[in-house]
C-alpha cells in the first residue's frame, strides 16, 4: 500500500507527468480508503490469535498436570467429564499434546456445548467453560466476519480483494523508473517530513507485496464468494476415491461448528455413512467397540500425542479421528490426517491423508497454517512481523494524507483523475483481470466508478471535498 504524490518516488524534484500514475494513485487512495480500517482490525486480531493459540490454546488444551506412571481409560475420563454437565452428552474427545497437560472433552446440553478439562490420571475435573467463548474466539469472529455473519464476511473479502488492487497500484508507483533501485529498496530517512514517510511506506509495501498476496489469497480462500463459490468448489477431495463406501448426506463441514475446524480441502466432501460390511479391517474381530477401543485403533493406526475424536452423530454417523495443524494438533501440516471408522462394525471406512488432497488443498494446508501461524513459535514471529508491518503501512498512510492535505482543511484532496489518460488500455485490462480474478473487488470497482461519474461529479459541494 503506498501513497505517494506526482513527484519522482526517488526524489524531491517535480517530474513529467505521468497520467496513467496518477490514474493508479486515485484508485489506490481511494481504495485505501476502505481498506485501512479492516486491514488494521484484521492485523490486531489475527497477531492476537497466533500469540493466544502459542501461549494458552484455544480450549484449554495447555492445562499443566503432573504427570502420573500410567493414564486412566478414556472411558474414566469421559464419564467424569459428562458428570460435570447436568444432561450432557459427549461429542468430543481432545487427546493431550504431551503428557503434562490435560485432555479435553466437549460435552453438549441441548444447544449449549461445554468443553471440560480432566487430569487424564485422576480423572479431576480441572477447568469447564463454553465451547467458543474465549478471547481467541472473540478475535477469531472479528477476523472472520466482524460478528456481522454474511454480511461481514462480505465487507472483509472486498476488503481482501480490494488489497490486491492496493497491491497492484502500490507497485506501479513505487517501481523504480529514473533511479536506482537502492531508493526502492531502502528507506531514506534523512530527507525528513513527508518525503521521508513516504520513503518508509513505499519501501515497506514493496518488501511486504509478495507476503501480503500470499496472506491475502489464503484468507479469501475461506471467503464466501471468491473461496466458497470459485475455489473451494473445484478442489475438494473426491468421494469417489473411497471404494463401495456408502455415503450419508452430510459433508464434512457439518462438523464445523463456529469458526472453521475441517480441513479446507475436505469441507465439501461428503461423509462416510455407517451401516454396512465397507471398508478395511480396523478392530479386530470381537472387540468391543468403545471409546476406550477407539482410542486404541487411532494409537494403532498412527495417531500419536494430540489428535482429536469425534463421536458418531445419528444413526449412521462414524467416528472421526482427526489430525491437522489448522487446529493447533500439529505444527505440520503435511501430516494432515483424517479417518472415519464405522461405528457399528469398526471398519475403517475412508483414510484421507495430506498426500491425497488435490494440489490446490495441499496449497491451502500448508497455506493456512502459515497464515494462522501454526507451525511453531517461529511462524508466530513471522505473523507478528507481518501484521505490525500492515499496521505500520495503515498509519503511515493516514500521516502521509495529513500532511498533503491542504492546510486548515479537513478534504480528503483525493489524486486528480487525469483527462485523456494514454495507454488506458492495459490499464483497463489490467483492471478486467483483477475483477474477474475477485469478483467483489470488480463489483466494487463498477459502483465506485458509477458513484464517481454519474453522483459525485455532478454534485459541486461533493466534489470540492474530494478533491
Amino acid at each position: 500500500m503506498v501513497s505517494i504524490d506526482s513527484r519522482d518516488v526517488q526524489g524531491e524534484a517535480p517530474v513529467r507527468t505521468n497520467k496513467l500514475y496518477l490514474a493508479a494513485w486515485r484508485w489506490h487512495f481511494y481504495a485505501g480508503l476502505y481498506v485501512i480500517p479492516f486491514f488494521m482490525m484484521l492485523a490486531i486480531t489475527g497477531m492476537a490469535m497466533a500469540w493466544i493459540a502459542h501461549v494458552e490454546g484455544r480450549d484449554g488444551e495447555r492445562t499443566p498436570v503432573v504427570a502420573q506412571a500410567s493414564v486412566l481409560p478414556v472411558s474414566a475420563q469421559a464419564e467424569a467429564a459428562v458428570a460435570a454437565v447436568p444432561g450432557g452428552t459427549l461429542v468430543q474427545y481432545v487427546a493431550p499434546r504431551t503428557a503434562d497437560v490435560a485432555a479435553i472433552f466437549r460435552v453438549d446440553a441441548g444447544e449449549v456445548a461445554t468443553m471440560v478439562v480432566v487430569d487424564p490420571y485422576t480423572s479431576e475435573v480441572l477447568e469447564q467453560f463454553p465451547r467458543r467463548s474465549g478471547w481467541y474466539d472473540f478475535m477469531d469472529q472479528l477476523h472472520g466476519d466482524l460478528m456481522l455473519g454474511v454480511t461481514g464476511d462480505r465487507m472483509i473479502e472486498i476488503a481482501g480483494s480490494l488489497g490486491m488492487v492496493l497491491i497492484a497500484t502500490g507497485l506501479y508507483m513505487w517501481w523504480p523508473r529514473d533511479a536506482g533501485w537502492r531508493a526502492v529498496l531502502v528507506p531514506q530517512l534523512g530527507r525528513g517530513g513527508r518525503a521521508m514517510w513516504r520513503s518508509l511506506h513505499g519501501v515497506v509495501g514493496f518488501w511486504l507485496s509478495l507476503f501480503l498476496v500470499f496472506f491475502l489469497i489464503s484468507g479469501l480462500s475461506w471467503a464466501g464468494i471468491w473461496g466458497e463459490k470459485m475455489v473451494q468448489a473445484w478442489s475438494q477431495f473426491p468421494a469417489e476415491k473411497w471404494d463401495n463406501v456408502p455415503l450419508s448426506g452430510d459433508i464434512h463441514a457439518s462438523m464445523n461448528h463456529g469458526p472453521k475446524e475441517v480441513p479446507w480441502a475436505l469441507e465439501l466432501t461428503p461423509m462416510p455413512a455407517s451401516g454396512s460390511d465397507a471398508g478395511s479391517a480396523g478392530l479386530a474381530a470381537g472387540t468391543a467397540i468403545t471409546i476406550d477401543s477407539m482410542d486404541a485403533l487411532a494409537r494403532e493406526i498412527g495417531f500419536d500425542g494430540r489428535y482429536q475424536m469425534n463421536l458418531p452423530s445419528g444413526a449412521t454417523g462414524v467416528f472421526t479421528f482427526s489430525r491437522d495443524s489448522m487446529s493447533t494438533d500439529s505444527t505440520d501440516p503435511m501430516s494432515d490426517r483424517t479417518v472415519h471408522v464405522d461405528r457399528f462394525t469398526g471398519n475403517i471406512l475412508a483414510d484421507v491423508r495430506y498426500e491425497d488432497y488435490s494440489w490446490a488443498g495441499k496449497a491451502m494446508a500448508v497455506g493456512i497454517a502459515l497464515h494462522m501461524g501454526t507451525m511453531g513459535l517461529w511462524s508466530v514471529l513471522a505473523n507478528t512481523l507481518v501484521c505490525l508491518s500492515v499496521l505500520f503501512l495503515c498509519v503511515s498512510s493516514v500521516v502521509m494524507w495529513w500532511k498533503r492535505r491542504p492546510a486548515g482543511t479537513m478534504r480528503l484532496a483525493a489524486p486528480p483523475m487525469p483527462k485523456d489518460m494514454p495507454l488506458w488500455q492495459g490499464a483497463m485490462l489490467v483492471a478486467l483481470v483483477v475483477s474477474l480474478a475477485f469478483p467483489m473487488a470488480g463489483l466494487t470497482l463498477i459502483v465506485v466508478l458509477a458513484l464517481d461519474q454519474l453522483v459525485l461529479s455532478r454534485i459541486p459541494a461533493v466534489k470540492r471535498a474530494l478533491s
